[in-house]
């Protein structure tokens, strides 16, 4: 989603609803009209504005503004500026806002009412992570009888299980949910309200972005707390890996890198390695392999075991790496000190680029994801298709993207794996890089398969379509 995002899931709302219209559904996304959003760069208009009923008799009046999504998605924009009108999505330059459970119950809130003022009558409602995982409550729960909505199901995908949307519980009567909801089944966790939690209890359907991570959350450790709960509905839960957006991540096309390259000609891909090496200060080696890192700095994403296996690795290793992100300050401290303790070798750049990120996938011959946990993942796959093998731990959506190197096949499409330490990884980096240097003709083979596979949004979709259906199928009925 170009107009605001903070990880994949915007990339993974962008795609699937492009995909659905392409099937022939009438698929609208809404979000909020954040104060950074350019209206003039995206043709934002309004269109007309509602009311928007919260509990305790609040009403809060809004905006309505939309504008189409690559001319094929209209995106509805919620203008309200106590909520959105502040920097940042989930934080400011304080941190966290703490007002996120009334800014993201609201939204919630404003998307039913809009579908109703706008005689837009969706058949499903599709949630994504805590901030509008209490939507499928509303529709259980407000104006049920009378509402033109009592008919609409709805399905709540599950990205990010570490993050649950955890606030205190005088939250529930601005949201106007009643004491009968704040129970262990529903949104109460150890006296406070979670609402991921409270989401899994009405959603008709439940998805979360890959087959294996769908089985993960199912146990104590990937269950994060709600492996129970998400047991009790393991029959209405479904794991779809994401697709990949290739009108924006294909090196064939792609207006953001230097050259363009195909599975029949990568001439290009040498050029957006020189390039990527001259962004970043590199020596402009050809014959040295360039591990790349597009992320952000999260305990998730497996900076732990950078930490650990990258000094090592540079120093008794022929290898260079390229560092994109930002976050954890710890994280970003240590990135500067590796690029500072390797000049020429390690280059860095804190914050996100969106042409750097396409910059890295092309120029890299190898792209690092060390997750300790990883619902789907996206660049694996956009790795993928640029011909940059994937250096992953075998868990969820890394799992089910990537196949193996066989040293003596040379079959797969990447090197994976499997413990959660710093050792392993060193390991797994070493391999590529002896890969690199003894089996040259592996690496192009392995090329060529990674760019043959196909991850496209309209396989992703048609799963959903099933889930949609399921969910209507379903329809619990579950009493206020």
């Amino acid at each position: 989603m170009p107009f605001a995002k903070t990880g994949g899931l915007g990339d993974v709302v962008a795609g699937l609803s492009k995909a659905l219209r392409r099937l022939g559904h009438d698929a609208r996304v809404l979000i909020p009209l954040y104060s950074f959003i350019d209206r003039a760069k995206y043709g934002i208009k309004p269109i007309g504005t509602a009311c928007v009923h919260m509990g305790a008799g609040i009403e809060h009046w809004v905006g309505v503004h939309q504008t189409l999504l690559d001319d094929e998605v209209p995106i509805w924009f919620l203008d309200f500026d106590a909520y959105f009108g502040r920097p940042g999505i989930y934080d400011g330059p304080l941190g966290h806002h703490m007002d996120n459970a009334f800014r993201f119950g609201f939204l919630s809130k404003a998307a039913l009412q809009i579908c109703k003022d706008f005689q837009y009558i969706p058949h499903i409602m599709h949630a994504h992570d805590w901030p509008t995982a209490i939507l499928p409550a509303f529709l259980k729960t407000w104006d049920r009888i009378l509402s033109p909505l009592s008919n609409t199901a709805s399905v709540l995908t599950i990205h990010n299980i570490g993050y649950q949307g955890k606030y205190d519980a005088n939250v529930m009567p601005y949201l106007g949910l009643g004491v009968e909801h704040f129970t262990s089944e529903k949104f109460e966790d150890f006296g406070k309200t979670n609402l991921l939690k409270g989401g899994i209890w009405f959603a008709d359907a439940l998805t979360t972005v890959s087959p294996t991570h769908a089985k993960e959350i199912l146990g104590p450790i990937g269950g994060q707390g709600l492996a129970m709960y998400l047991n009790n509905r393991s029959a209405d839960l479904f794991g779809i890996l994401n697709g990949a957006d290739y009108s924006r991540w294909n090196p064939a096309t792609d207006p953001l890198i230097p050259e363009k390259f195909s599975p029949t000609d990568l001439t290009g891909k040498a050029a957006c390695k020189t390039a990527l090496q001259r962004r970043f200060h590199l020596e402009e080696r050809p014959d040295l392999p360039v591990f790349g890192i597009v992320s952000r700095f999260a305990h998730q994403k497996g900076f732990n075991l950078l930490r650990e296996a990258l000094p090592p690795a540079l120093n008794n290793m022929l290898m260079q790496c390229v560092i994109l992100g930002n976050g954890d300050a710890d994280t970003e401290n240590f990135v500067h000190w590796l690029t500072a303790a390797h000049p020429g070798r390690v280059g860095s750049h804190i914050g996100y680029s969106d042409d750097l990120s396409h910059l890295i996938e092309a120029g890299s011959d190898f792209f690092l994801m060390p997750s300790l946990y990883e619902p789907c993942g996206l660049n694996q796959i956009y790795s993928l298709k640029y011909a940059t093998l994937p250096v992953v731990r075998a868990t969820g959506g890394l799992d089910d993207s990537v196949a193996n190197y066989s040293e003596s096949t040379g079959t797969g499409t990447g090197f994976k794996f499997m413990e959660p330490d710093g050792l392993a990884l060193y390991w797994c980096i070493g391999w590529a890089v002896s890969t690199w240097f003894d089996r040259p003709h592996h690496i192009t083979r392995l090329r060529q398969q990674a760019m043959a596979q196909n991850f496209d949004w309209a396989t992703s979709a048609r799963q959903y379509v099933a889930v949609y259906q399921h969910a209507l199928r379903k329809k619990r009925s579950i009493t206020a």
